[in-house]
């Protein structure tokens, strides 16, 4: 057994020699006690904050996971269901309240109509119409370019203007509107605006005007067009310099009509 015994320190006589060597410690006597802080009490308030915030995170990280989810699965699933090309033969029905009888009222009009939703361009054809007073044509409406080309079969020429898109539907709800219509036959009926548009001069460089309104009026004399105006039809005096394509992409019909310079 080993016994260990503290003496006073009072007791013991210092050495004069080695005092500037030694150090002092003091040790507390036994019945001192050890006076330890008090914790403060934490306030109800500031728990609550936390668990508020604590809440706010996690909602936010479900907000973001949900967009994730939504942008990256559920919206590329609905557009892979979508194709890429469709075509479409349509029959317009309208009222055509500018021509004279016995030819006024309900007119037909005939197109095939390609939405490339990849490319995001329209192309439609317009065939020579029974009733005469409309050249037939080929048409791209180019989104991504933001311009319009209408090839004048009859005469031979292209013609370029910038794409107008109070009277042209995007690709996309002009193929919704068709299949929301494809049951039946003919688009439902409705009226005809005109557009009238005025030649400004000669376009030499096709390939400023995207690849596909260059493969439209490759070999083709191509013409810039300036609109006028876009209004009702209306009863007009005929223009010797001027001819008129119908054809819609939208709920109605428009007659473009292009006057070439005098």
């Amino acid at each position: 057994m080993v016994k260990i015994t503290f003496q006073p320190v009072s007791a013991q006589k210092p050495d004069k020699k080695n005092d500037a060597d030694k150090e002092e410690i003091h040790m507390p006597y036994p019945h001192e006690e050890l006076v330890l802080p008090l914790q403060s009490k934490k306030s109800p308030i500031n728990g609550l904050c936390c668990l508020t915030f604590g809440l706010v995170v996690v909602m936010s990280g479900l907000v973001l996971a949900s967009i994730y989810v939504y942008r990256y699965y559920f919206i590329p699933q609905k557009f892979s269901q979508m194709p890429e090309d469709v075509l479409f033969n349509c029959h317009m029905l309208y009222e055509d309240a500018g021509v004279h009888a016995p030819l006024r009222g309900r007119q037909e009009l005939e197109e095939n109509v390609g939405i490339y939703l990849q490319d995001n361009y329209e192309q439609i054809s317009v065939p020579m119409p029974d009733f005469g007073g409309s050249d037939p044509a080929d048409i791209i409406h180019d989104f991504h370019q933001g311009l319009t080309a209408y090839y004048d079969i009859a005469l031979d020429k292209c013609y370029v203007i910038e794409l107008n898109t109070t009277i042209v539907m995007p690709p996309r709800s002009l193929w919704e509107l068709l299949i929301n219509v494809k049951k039946g036959t003919y688009l439902p009926q409705t009226y005809i605006v005109q557009e009238e548009m005025m030649v400004t001069g000669r376009i030499r460089n096709l390939r400023q005007l995207g690849p596909f309104i260059h493969r439209l009026c490759y070999g083709k004399d191509t013409y810039k067009l300036k609109r006028r105006s876009a209004r009702r039809r209306i009863d007009r005096r005929e223009t010797r310099n001027c001819h008129s394509i119908r054809h819609f992409a939208n709920t109605f019909a428009v007659e473009t009509v292009i006057c070439d310079r005098a």
